[in-house]
């Protein structure tokens, strides 16, 4: 029997992992540990008894809570604090502490177990003020990346992990990039063999957006229910782009690495989207309208937040070559299924996303 374990478990990411791995097999158990944190996460723990996952109401920062789910042979780590925006507005605390203290506490039940790790970490590893040095164009509805690129690592295709890493990148990039070295030691040290990927925006069903995250989950919902939206920087015009990845190819990407973890021990990927699934928040309107038929004023600031960049998108040359894996459904997609999702699940969903 093999025994996985999913941190974050209940989460839109993690939920989705934890029943794809219990649907892969009979010889499969399957745990999810979720601290319930996240308004939202309590409508996945139906989803997981009825897929025959087990869950455990814990939090990744307790030893205590993490043996509880028993021995196991791979974590997937799922759980963070997941706001670029965590600490702008007050404590640092909660970002720190789930997103480092629990990182630590997953590597050592990983060690502990002998079990190989998939990490999931972000694109906000790279650091923002770099970001912003990309060279854009500006089109009638969206940010371009320029042809000619002063900094390595990117191009009209995207970013690899060849860009520079130097500078700061907001608390939540930082605890991210700090778990991400931790995991280069454990690896060297104790052989625990893992896998990073650094992922764009993840969307699709299940998706409990807000306007601090979960950008395609807010815009869908404001669209199904009616509300507030605004352009926020850039002058306020909404061409600032994000590429998009469906979180069943996510899936689809993370089953694959865990066949065989061992033989992909200490590779970082950029895994995202890409330039065949991004889009502006101009567009992104234009597509929540088509899906939903339904047209919402949008408010324009023109002011930028802090830790915003105009454009990220994620070249997938190298986890293409090394897996052959690339995403199958794009911005389109995501919008039409968050919108189904949305109005199939409209009076349960209304309380947390209306």
């Amino acid at each position: 029997m093999r025994k996985i374990l999913v941190t974050g478990g209940a989460g839109f990411v993690g939920s989705a992992l934890a029943l794809a791995f219990k649907a892969g097999g009979e010889n499969v158990s399957v745990t999810a540990l979720d601290n319930l944190r996240r308004r939202g996460s309590e409508l996945n723990l139906p989803r997981l008894a009825a897929g025959g996952v087990s869950f455990v109401h814990g939090d990744v920062r307790s030893p205590g809570d993490l043996e509880a789910c028993g021995p196991v042979d791979l974590v997937v780590e799922c759980s963070a604090e997941p706001s670029v925006l965590a600490g702008y507005d007050g404590s640092p605390d909660y970002v720190l502490d789930t997103n480092l203290t629990g990182a630590v506490r997953c590597l050592e039940h990983a060690r502990r177990h002998g079990a190989a790790m998939v990490f999931l970490s972000t694109s906000r590893v790279y650091p923002v003020a770099r970001l912003n040095q990309i060279s854009l164009s500006e089109g009638e509805t969206r940010f371009e990346a320029a042809a000619e690129q002063a900094l390595p690592g990117v191009s009209p295709d995207g970013v690899t992990t060849a860009f520079p890493l130097d500078g700061p990148r907001s608390l939540y990039g930082a605890t991210k990039l700090c778990a991400e070295l931790l995991i280069a030691e454990y690896a060297d040290m104790y052989g625990l063999p893992a896998v990073v990927n650094r992922c764009g925006v993840i969307a699709g069903p299940w998706q409990m957006g807000r306007v601090d995250q979960g950008v395609a989950g807010l815009w869908a919902a404001r669209h199904v229910y009616g509300g507030n939206l605004a352009y926020i920087g850039y002058g306020g015009a909404g061409k600032q782009v994000r590429d998009m990845l469906h979180v069943d190819d996510l899936v689809r990407l993370v089953l694959l690495q865990s066949e065989n973890p061992g033989r992909r021990a200490g590779q970082v990927f950029n895994a995202g989207g890409g330039p065949g699934s991004c889009a502006s928040l101009l567009e992104l309107t234009g597509l929540c309208r088509e899906a939903t038929g339904n047209s919402i004023p949008v408010g324009s600031v023109p002011e930028t937040r802090a830790a915003d960049v105009p454009w990220y998108v994620t070249d997938n040359a190298e986890i293409t070559a090394a897996t052959g894996w690339r995403p199958e459904k794009g911005v389109a997609d995501i919008v039409g299924d968050l919108c189904r999702w949305i109005t199939d699940h409209r009076d349960a969903l209304a309380g947390i996303l209306a």
